[in-house]
């Protein structure tokens, strides 16, 4: 009888959902997005101000997560920079999203009128991360 209770016991067990057996809800973890700016000299407010007005509008309507925006203090760099992070479902939601921000005519009128005395961007560095086991963003 003890074998049967045990044999029962371990089929409940299997077909129990494994979210039902965690200690908290699942979450879904995101893709995130660290991109960096390198404005060329004297370009860093118009870069920000293309931002403010139009890209952060565009990126909301393509379906990119804004998490933040930082500029960086170090007195020790001279070069400025404007990094961000976006956070995206999958690689391939991302990757739907760009396509359809870059096509958008808005924003290529955007970049256009904010680059008719040169160009607002001379390198951009971008780094695709996940987030750790513990990280409390997921």
């Amino acid at each position: 009888m003890r074998c049967l209770s045990l044999i029962f016991g371990a089929c409940l067990l299997m077909s129990t959902p494994v979210t039902a057996l965690a200690d908290e809800p699942a979450k879904t973890e995101r893709l995130f997005e660290m991109r960096i700016y390198y404005p060329p000299e004297g370009k860093m407010a118009a870069l920000q101000s293309r931002f403010r007005d139009h890209t952060v509008k565009l990126f909301a309507k393509h379906g990119m997560d804004v998490i933040g925006f930082w500029v960086e203090r170090d007195p020790k760099d001279k070069k400025e920079k404007l990094i961000y992070i976006l956070a995206h479902a999958s690689k391939e939601s991302a990757d739907a999203s760009w396509k359809a921000f870059r096509n958008d005519p808005v924003w290529q009128k955007a970049k256009a009128d904010s680059e008719v005395n040169g160009t607002l961007v001379e390198k951009i560095d971008t780094i695709w991360m996940t987030p750790a086991d513990y990280s409390p963003i997921r």
